[in-house]
């Protein structure tokens, strides 16, 4: 009798401790979803080259795909949002330049944009923290829009610097 005790004694605490570690299990899957509102904002793109660029149709569309990251409310809402930003900015890469904006250094800010995109579609395959990435996308987005800013404000003239 005493064994018979025993055992069942033995089989209730293992049951027991069994149940608390699926609850244990299920919490660590939980996955919460950062808030868009922490997100750093656009800059802003001056006057000058925004006429120069209202009529370059690719950048617009990009543009318009890129505040639509700032209305996501959970991964696969960002997991469209960074497919379509995938689409656009191949869109843009081949798309002919308007001539001011035509440079190396717009270029060079665009493939930083671009590889920071693939970085956050990466977190978001491999279920990663993708906050950190995504602040460095749009980090990397607004070099590139203050880019504009800055060739259109430059007023060195190159030609002279070039040809001595």
């Amino acid at each position: 009798m005493g064994k018979v005790l025993f055992y069942s004694m033995v089989f209730m605490l293992m049951g027991a401790c069994k149940q608390g570690a699926t609850v244990e299990a299920t919490k660590e899957k939980e996955e919460e979803f950062f808030s868009v509102d922490s997100l750093p904002k656009p800059n802003e793109i001056n006057a000058q080259a925004l006429a120069d660029l209202k009529e370059w149709q690719e950048f617009n569309s990009m543009e318009t795909t890129f505040e639509s990251l700032y209305r996501v409310a959970n991964r696969e809402d960002l997991v469209l949002v960074i497919e379509d930003l995938i689409e656009k900015q191949k869109t843009l890469e081949a798309s002919a330049y308007p001539e001011t904006f035509d440079k190396a250094q717009i270029k060079s800010r665009q493939k930083v944009f671009k590889t920071f995109i693939l970085k956050t579609k990466g977190n978001l395959e491999y279920r990663v923290d993708v906050k950190e990435s995504t602040v460095q996308m749009i980090n990397a987005y607004n070099a590139f829009r203050n880019q504009f800013n800055v060739i259109v404000n430059s007023k060195l003239d190159t030609i002279l610097i070039l040809s001595e």
